[in-house]
């Protein structure tokens, strides 16, 4: 259960990985809409039993606290100003 949970939790940080680093940070922002959309989107998919609840339920555990570390790690962008986290981003507008 706790391994199929955190297979489906890498797939979701992998996804977050992929983005540009741009996307990514404004993804960030809405850390809590992320967090609540991946745990009803996981849920609903596994529901039915109670190892697919329990896989479900951890994986939006572990992706609400991956999602605050990030936040913290990395900072996040709102109406377009950069708020540097602990690891400042160099978010320009031109690679």
């Amino acid at each position: 259960m706790f391994i199929t949970g955190l297979v489906i939790f890498l797939s979701t940080i992998l996804v977050l990985i992929k983005l540009p680093r741009r996307w990514m940070l404004r993804a960030l922002r809405y850390d809590i809409a992320i967090d609540v959309a991946v745990s009803v989107v996981v849920l609903a998919l596994h529901f039915g039993t109670f190892s697919g609840l329990v896989a479900a339920t951890f994986a939006g555990l572990l992706t609400s606290v991956a999602t605050s570390a990030a936040k913290r790690a990395f900072g996040h962008i709102r109406a377009g100003r950069y708020y540097p986290g602990w690891i400042n981003l160099r978010v320009g507008d031109r690679p």
